[in-house]
């Protein structure tokens, strides 16, 4: 038998064993939601989301969360080959624009070596660091803040 052949049989009954318990006696998926039976469109339309503009940081919930972005980055394009954030936050222009710097962390390969541009490691800068938004929790908590 050719090997593709038996890979894909082999990767379609792992699949039926993986799935089959999350299934209830009628066949159907017995997963449910954090939300419920709501639909996505009717438990969370895009309009109610409006972005909060900060004149000044957002104070951090804990010593190690990434500073929260104050301004809305709609149409950003963060790529491999380009990055708009920089425009601004780069060490060299965070002095003529007055945002804030990206922190020297940032300039460094894994081994703490200094780098001459942001460290390919921390180049997506979306991946940490989210817009402030105006939402409600999506599931309810006691956290304070220290600060």
């Amino acid at each position: 038998m050719n090997r593709n052949l038996i890979r894909a049989l082999a990767g379609g009954v792992l699949g039926v064993t993986l799935v089959w318990p999350a299934c209830a006696a009628d066949g159907k998926p017995s997963v449910t939601t954090l939300r419920g039976k709501i639909a996505i469109p009717d438990s969370s339309p895009a309009d109610i989301y409006r972005m909060e503009r900060h004149d000044r940081g957002v104070l951090r919930s804990h010593a190690w969360q990434p500073p929260i972005i104050p301004h809305n980055t709609k149409g950003y394009q963060i790529t491999k080959n380009v990055n708009t954030c920089m425009v601004c936050h780069s060490s060299t222009a965070a002095s003529q624009t007055g945002a804030t710097p990206v922190g020297k962390s940032h300039y460094q390969d894994r081994d703490g070596a200094k780098l001459p541009n942001v460290s390919a490691r921390r180049y997506f800068c979306l991946q940490c660091h989210v817009p402030q938004f105006d939402a409600e929790p999506l599931v309810e908590n006691t956290f304070r803040s220290p600060n």
